[in-house]
């Protein structure tokens, strides 16, 4: 891997990634020897410019950043350092420098499992999911059961927009069965991800 560090008086930035949520957690400096440190110690450090010195995250708290990886951009001047975070990353005690909470992300997906818990918390005569909520755990396995057979017979046949739209209201009806359960979509992949690790 070619990094310059030439520009910027020998550092280059460092964007921290968790390498499985995907959050930026923070932004720090690596200069030559802080990289090389990183890489053959496996806990991610830096140059601090207040300190003038190699400084290892955590070193103090003991909340430490493993590495996972390390690329730089195209230019060679910023590299993108996936870790894995032990406790919070930022020093004010925050997951990250953004304050923000550091949880597996699904796109759409979560946005979708927001609304769906709104709509269950709100209730309301005017939301579908709100009403499904309300008339029990029953009804809304019954409609999981319906989609899944509307899937497979569309499955079947050629019609992708049929088919396609099938999987959506198999996929939705489903978020609505894992809230009413007391899941969520998180603690399925985790239990992907544990069978995938064997």
């Amino acid at each position: 891997m070619n990094i310059d560090f030439e520009k910027n008086d020998g550092l280059v930035p460092a964007v921290i990634q968790d390498a499985e949520t995907r959050a930026v957690l923070m932004l720090g400096y690596m200069n030559e020897a802080a990289y090389q440190k990183t890489v053959e110690s496996g806990m991610v450090t830096f140059f601090s410019r207040s300190k003038q010195r190699l400084w290892t995250k955590g070193e103090e708290s003991g909340n430490v950043l493993l590495l996972a990886d390390i690329k730089a951009d195209c230019d060679g001047d910023t590299l993108l350092v996936r870790a894995y975070p032990k406790g919070p990353t930022c020093h004010t005690g925050t997951d990250t420098c953004w304050k923000e909470d550091n949880r597996p992300h699904f796109g759409f997906l979560s946005e979708l499992e927001g609304v769906i818990a709104r709509r269950k918390e709100e209730g309301g005569k005017d939301s579908y999911v709100a009403s499904l909520f309300g008339k029990g755990i029953n009804k809304i396995a019954q409609k999981v059961g319906e989609e899944a057979v509307e899937v497979v017979i569309e499955a079947k046949d050629n019609d992708k927009d049929l088919f396609l739209n099938e999987s959506a209201d198999l996929l939705f009806h489903y978020l609505i069965l894992l809230q009413a359960k007391g899941y969520t979509l998180e603690d399925v992949i985790k239990i992907l991800k544990d069978r995938h690790r064997k």
